[in-house]
């Protein structure tokens, strides 16, 4: 069946395309943070993308976050574009506010970065609140238990493999689906984790959204094409 393109916010999106993405809600403008908040001095939004950016001379001294403010989160399928040049980034899921003021956020995060190790594990952000750091490994499928102890019981795929569909300084499509106790990251089609976390103790069923920049050497992140559909 030939592909339709239609004219759509000055970009050629294809027929194929807007039908995956039926149900879905756009959770950015594209034109301003309206709907977010963050630290002004580092983030900003022009021609349907959001950055974030740290440079030597205007740094974060820690990670800060910019915070979707137009409801919590709770079952849902996450999709959006990245672009990252230099550190690490992530996007929040189910989190919580510890420090509205200084914009920091803790609870679950959908990892990237520049690197090589880190892209499309589930890390459990601290905030100033705690949390258990990696929770999967690039690869795994884990299980943390009742007594919130971690078992890896099986792989998704080789970490290597995963890497190699990973583009380098160019935009990659990421997936974030939660249900009940299931979590699961994808990179550009390629799942990077899947996690059950029965840890009654610090699991959490819901909260804010909200995208990271990472304390550190200068770098520049960029998301666009933000969208989630509740599930039921």
């Amino acid at each position: 069946m030939k592909t339709h393109l239609l004219l759509a916010a000055g970009l050629l999106i294809s027929a194929s395309a807007i039908a995956a993405d039926a149900g879905f809600k756009q959770l950015f403008n594209g034109k301003d943070l309206t709907g977010w908040n963050g630290n002004p001095k580092l983030w900003s939004a022009k021609d349907g993308v959001i950055q974030g950016q740290t440079t030597k001379e205007n740094p974060t001294q820690g990670n800060t976050f910019l915070i979707y403010t137009n409801g919590e989160v709770a079952d849902f399928e996450l999709r959006f574009s990245y672009k990252i040049e230099g550190g690490n980034s992530g996007v929040q899921y189910r989190s919580k506010v510890v420090n509205p003021e200084k914009w920091v956020v803790g609870g679950y995060q959908g990892d990237f970065e520049a690197g090589k190790r880190y892209s499309g594990i589930l890390y459990d952000e601290a905030g100033v609140a705690g949390g258990r750091g990696i929770m999967a490994e690039r690869g795994e499928s884990v299980v943390w238990g009742e007594d919130c102890k971690k078992q890896v019981v099986e792989s998704v795929g080789k970490s290597d493999d995963i890497q190699a569909k990973i583009k380098a300084e160019d935009w990659n499509e990421y997936v974030i689906i939660a249900r009940g106790n299931q979590l699961m990251h994808q990179i550009n089609g390629m799942k990077t984790v899947e996690v059950t976390d029965n840890c009654e103790a610090k699991r959490l069923k819901k909260g804010v959204l909200a995208l990271q920049l990472h304390a550190g050497p200068p770098m520049t992140v960029q998301f666009k094409n933000i969208r989630i559909k509740e599930l039921k």
